[in-house]
């Protein structure tokens, strides 16, 4: 690792060039930001008020952990703060480093210290280092040997020395939001001089895949920027979807009438006709079919499409499941046509189903916002300090054991996925969330709602 300390400019190469030496650069590499003040979705702490920004203009820089996820500046801003501090920059990496690359790098920054020049030293991923490791810092970094950088993905409160944290200050940095990831594709088309060919569906789609990663949407921007040929006209979202990700490898089509008669049975299900349904069944069974795959079926019918309109159905199938594995063939068939019955006389609901759909894809738009502070437990004082679990109300302790608080994350509307039809037992779920909801607008009108 000596290689790593040849160096202390603290600032890469910016410019256009494509490669190094035959190397190509990555458009992340070229795009990476010459100052702090073009270093997107993280004002809170670099802007003038920030706490950041206030220790770069005050020219004095104190020990910090940057924690926060893939993507969003941490490596960039430890360089630019060197730069803007004066500093020698001296990174380290903690996945390939040990006890002699410590011993290297304070030994480098204390000959540098009685040459009046002082260090920055940054430890990516901080985390990886053990205990005793993470304790090998502290006197350095008490004395003013180093200025500590260290940049971790995981929470600093589980993963690093209370001793460590006592002596460096916490500086949470955000994932990219859309506007931020917006502004770096803006840049990639001025470093490219043309647009990225994308309708604005895609544009934005291409903004969800790269879920607040500021690196990964120029990587992906790059790559279609790199399409050869260029399209001749903007790509829509399915388009995007085909060049950027791998497409799911299609079934086996070699026994078709297995497939044709699952959905003769499955069809017949859900049009509640148990005769042509207990048909279909036996046609599979008497064709050789195995039964576990018949019950596994079966299974998924009782909770995608009979769902909470009868909560036993899935018991049911559960049970039918562990009796013909107790009895066997052919007795245990009888529990397969008792199953196959239930469910086709049994009420239809896919709301279940539909609801974990539209969640999921909802879960996908928004990739990784946080859940909003006052519903985050907050089991250290740091975290305590940064407003984990202020403000949250114990419904059991509120006035009809319901506070109506907001349980999605900030910035993201409230959204009703679970809509329960009129039917079987989702009537009286039906009533609760009815009852529910007025509650919750009554909080919200009385301005309860935090």
């Amino acid at each position: 690792m000596s290689d790593l300390f040849a160096s202390h400019d603290p600032e890469p190469q910016h410019d256009a060039a494509e490669s190094v030496g035959g190397a190509p650069r990555p458009l992340a590499d070229r795009l990476r930001p010459r100052t702090l003040a073009e270093v997107v979705g993280q004002d809170h702490l670099l802007g003038p008020e920030g706490p950041i920004g206030r220790m770069v203009a005050a020219g004095r820089l104190s020990s910090m952990i940057l924690w926060g996820p893939p993507g969003c500046g941490k490596t960039t801003i430890a360089r630019l703060l060197a730069k803007g501090t004066r500093l020698a920059f001296h990174p380290l990496s903690a996945v390939f480093s040990g006890v002699a690359d410590l011993r290297k790098a304070f030994d480098a920054a204390a000959k540098l210290r009685r040459a009046g020049q002082g260090t920055l030293l940054f430890v990516d991923e901080i985390h990886r280092f053990n205990r005793a490791q993470q304790d090998g810092f502290l006197p350095y970094v008490e004395d003013g040997t180093v200025v500590l950088v260290g940049a971790t993905t995981e929470n600093p409160s589980f993963e690093l020395n209370a001793a460590l944290l006592s002596r460096c200050q916490v500086m949470v940095l955000r994932r990219l939001d859309d506007a931020a990831l917006e502004h770096l594709l803006a840049r990639t088309e001025e470093h490219a001089q043309r647009q990225l060919p994308l309708t604005a569906d895609a544009r934005a789609a291409l903004r969800a895949m790269a879920d607040g990663d500021g690196r990964h949407v120029l990587t992906l921007a790059e790559e279609i920027l790199a399409l050869t040929p260029p399209p001749a006209n903007p790509l829509d979202s399915g388009a995007l979807a085909s060049i950027v990700q791998r497409r799911a490898p299609v079934y086996d089509k070699d026994r078709e009438g297995h497939y044709n008669l699952i959905s003769a049975l499955h069809k017949s299900l859900r049009g509640s006709d148990p005769d042509a349904a207990l048909y279909w069944a036996c046609r599979m069974l008497d064709g050789g079919e195995s039964p576990a795959y018949l019950l596994r079926r079966l299974t998924r019918f009782a909770a995608e499409d009979v769902g909470l309109a009868d909560p036993q159905a899935l018991q049911t199938a559960i049970a039918a499941w562990e009796t013909y594995d107790r009895l066997g063939s052919p007795e245990g068939e009888l529990a397969i046509a008792m199953l196959v019955i239930y469910l086709g006389t049994a009420p239809k609901s896919n709301a279940s189903y539909t609801a974990y759909n539209e969640a999921l894809r909802a879960a996908k738009e928004t990739g990784s916002l946080m859940p909003p502070m006052h519903i985050l437990n907050a089991p250290t004082r740091m975290m305590k300090d940064l407003g984990y679990g202020k403000d949250y109300a114990y419904d059991h302790a509120t006035e009809d054991a319901f506070s109506g608080q907001n349980y999605f994350p900030d910035g993201m509307a409230r959204a009703q996925f679970y809509r329960p039809p009129e039917r079987g037992f989702e009537r009286d779920i039906n009533k609760r969330l009815a009852y529910w909801q007025k509650l919750r607008e009554k909080r919200a009108a009385e301005g309860h709602e935090p």
